[in-house]
């Protein structure tokens, strides 16, 4: 079921039926060189992924990463969403696409719909947490009218992140 649309997008919570594209995604270089490895190598690994930190998300939070499909074809083109990290202030905007969906403003069009969907969770306040080299990535946050504010270590990995920021409003 999709919780949001826009012209040729479908965003909706994951589930265990996803496992094989999650599985794709997260060992896609790009998304272990940019985001970082989640060591999940089997399908099995990605359904337990899916539901320890996806579902578990949702269920804690309201929101987390959704799967983004293509209206068209139903096909699994990447992850955006929402992601609560216990060492922020407030949630970060996560996106990951495919190679295949790059540079066709998939990503752009889902985190500007997840951006609109946030004050529905009383967000009033969302982040971007990057590496600075992301270059593609930083320009995407840029777009969405977050902007730089300080350094942030990430716990997990130690590497150092660039923090955007900005806030958000219930459209009237």
């Amino acid at each position: 079921m999709a919780l949001v649309q826009t012209g040729r997008l479908e965003l909706r919570h994951a589930g265990a039926e996803d496992a094989p594209f999650v599985l794709e995604l997260l060992n896609e270089p790009s998304f272990v060189a940019n985001i970082g490895d989640r060591g999940v190598r089997t399908v099995a690994q990605a359904r337990d992924y899916v539901a320890e930190r996806m579902a578990a998300s949702y269920a804690a939070h309201g929101y987390g990463m959704y799967v983004v499909e293509h209206r068209g074809t139903r096909r699994s083109m990447g992850l955006c969403g929402l992601v609560r990290r216990p060492f922020l202030e407030a949630p970060d905007i996560g996106f990951a696409f495919l190679p295949a969906y790059w540079s066709q403003g998939y990503a752009e069009e889902s985190a500007r719909a997840v951006m609109e969907w946030a004050p529905t969770f009383g967000l009033t306040r969302v982040l971007g947490v990057v590496l600075p080299t992301n270059e593609p990535s930083v320009r995407l946050l840029r777009k969405l009218g977050l902007e730089y504010e300080r350094d942030v270590v990430m716990p997990e990995s130690g590497d150092t992140c660039a923090l955007y920021a900005c806030a958000v409003e219930r459209a009237s």
